[in-house]
């Protein structure tokens, strides 16, 4: 395959990347799988991870575009398929794109006109009934009036269907302003059901059926279903197949082999999971760019978390270093998405990627959901750690880094010193809800602070469970070991937390291999909601004191 070829970072336009010659990893072999399910369709997917590319390759397709897929699986096939659909070869249809993925819906009137500015154009297609004057109304002549027009079903295709919904997250009232006026346009999918020839809509969320979907009972969620598990991304054997000389280039360009190479991609990209046999696939936006710029970086948060996710992530406490032992839930409830839930936030984090399924236990209705690899792991952490504490975005790498310098060189009193001004910002920051005038649990401050751990590189483990107990936190740098006891000063002081330490001889839980040992108690003060006191007691690596 030729090194020089384009890769399609930014490119979600199908016609585009086939006349531009750019590399494309071939995904039409679902096209002939849907056929063989339904005609009407639902996929949910993290932002970033070509949904629009393939609704992009769904359009051409349904439009008869037979030049823009030759070489590709689905040229192959479409005389066989024609034949048993009953219909010629590449037969086009009527096909009503509708994309909200590029709009701003900062008020019901954005939504609006972006729904009539799709249906204006449609009407002047396939004309208007001049009744209707509601957008579904309107979209239900539209549908029925192209069927009619032009003797074929009609193909719609809507791509981010929930962007509206999840930019007014914050804004109730208009938040179910939106939700009504789109609970009525999508339930046209329903009542046209016998002008529609397909319908695909794809978007990150799944709502409760409850709401938006409740009249949509013709729709096939395909989402978690194993024969679809890597519609969207790369696996392992699309990267040998298409990318390999890109792979060699960056090997070269890092002077690793190319079995290191292709370790570290795994490492860092690979690991998203959407089904309970599915393959593994890597984040197809930052594979492009790392093999494109040959440089290793975290691409996938440079636009930085969603607005959606950090209003739900400064609302609802989350214990940060559970997500790091994974996370338990039903499989139904993992897509399940319902505001002002505080449970949706797991299946929140599922959808929008930065969880994905790991195992399936009891049967498979039960997903064990973890971070899919270090690019989340880290960007999550990263993004998270100003929504809960004094850092921002401009200054955390340098905190993180002279943070790290302190612990590495056994410097606890100039690493506290640091810590409690990171926690200083919780005494302004957001409070969970239902925390509100009330002291913050220990917990919240454990995940600050396991946060902010885990960032500096050293190997953070929180709740270890050992023979005698937990250990509430244990980091280990190359050349120290520090055992964390943590108390709110209304439980017990920084003196109790060390005598707990040594009382339950957590220090026999762990491996120093020669390192000094440092048992370390802190109290939290509930007034000023930072460090009251902590203490330090060294233990040689001989076991004692």
């Amino acid at each position: 395959m030729n090194q020089s070829r384009r890769l399609p970072i930014s490119t979600q336009d199908f016609e585009q990347l086939r006349r531009d010659g750019d590399l494309y990893v071939d995904k039409t072999q679902y096209i002939e799988k849907l056929f063989s399910l339904g005609r009407i369709f639902f996929l949910s997917r993290p932002h970033r991870f070509g949904k629009s590319l393939f609704l992009s390759t769904l359009k051409a397709y349904f439009e008869g575009r037979k030049e823009l897929f030759e070489g590709l699986y689905i040229a192959e096939r479409e005389e066989e398929i024609a034949r048993w659909e009953r219909r010629a070869p590449w037969e086009a249809s009527p096909v009503l794109y509708l994309e909200l993925n590029a709009e701003n819906f900062s008020s019901f009137e954005a939504l609006e006109n972006c729904l009539d500015t799709h249906l204006t154009a449609w009407e002047a297609m396939y004309g208007s009934d001049g009744v209707a004057k509601t957008s579904a109304g309107r979209f239900r002549a539209v549908v029925q009036r192209a069927c009619e027009k032009m003797g074929k079903q009609v193909v719609i295709l809507i791509d981010e269907y929930d962007k509206p919904l999840l930019e007014t997250v914050t804004n109730e009232e208009l938040n179910i302003a939106i939700r009504a006026q789109l609970k009525a346009f999508y339930e046209v999918l329903k009542q046209c059901d016998r002008y529609i020839r397909f319908a695909f809509l794809t978007g990150i969320t799944k709502f409760s059926k409850t709401t938006l979907f409740s009249g949509v009972n013709n729709l096939i969620d395909i989402t978690l279903l194993d024969d679809y598990d890597a519609i969207c991304g790369f696996t392992e054997e699309e990267l040998t197949a298409y990318l390999s000389p890109q792979i060699a280039k960056l090997a070269k360009a890092e002077n690793s082999t190319l079995e290191e190479t292709r370790a570290r991609l795994k490492k860092e990209y690979d690991g998203y999971c959407f089904a309970e046999e599915g393959a593994r696939v890597y984040n197809p936006y930052s594979l492009l760019k790392v093999l494109a710029t040959s440089k290793y970086k975290y691409y996938w948060f440079e636009n930085a978390t969603p607005s959606y996710l950090v209003h739900y992530l400064k609302r609802m406490w989350i214990f940060v270093p559970d997500l790091d032992q994974d996370v338990k839930i039903g499989a139904q409830v993992v897509q399940d998405f319902r505001y002002n839930d505080h449970d949706a936030i797991i299946p929140l984090l599922f959808q929008s990627g930065y969880l994905t399924i790991k195992n399936t236990i009891a049967r498979a209705t039960i997903f064990q959901l973890g971070y899919p690899n270090e690019e989340v792991r880290f960007g999550f952490l990263h993004e998270l750690l100003p929504l809960y504490s004094s850092l921002t975005r401009t200054n955390i790498d340098i905190v993180v880094l002279e943070l790290y310098e302190l612990f590495d060189k056994g410097d606890l009193a100039g690493a506290m010193k640091h810590v409690s001004v990171i926690l200083a910002g919780i005494i302004y920051g957001n409070i969970p809800n239902g925390e509100e005038g009330r002291p913050l649990r220990e917990q919240y401050y454990q995940s600050v602070l396991y946060a902010v751990f885990r960032l500096l590189g050293v190997h953070a483990q929180a709740e270890v469970v050992c023979a005698t107990g937990r250990i509430d936190m244990l980091v280990t740098t190359r050349h120290h070991v520090y055992i964390f006891e943590f108390k709110v000063n209304t439980q017990g002081s920084a003196q109790d937390a060390i005598d707990q330490i040594k009382d339950r001889e957590y220090f026999r839980a762990v491996r120093a291999e020669g390192r000094p040992v440092h048992l370390v108690g802190v109290s939290f003060d509930e007034k000023t909601r930072n460090v009251g006191e902590w203490k330090e007691e060294m233990l040689a690596p001989d076991g004692r004191g």
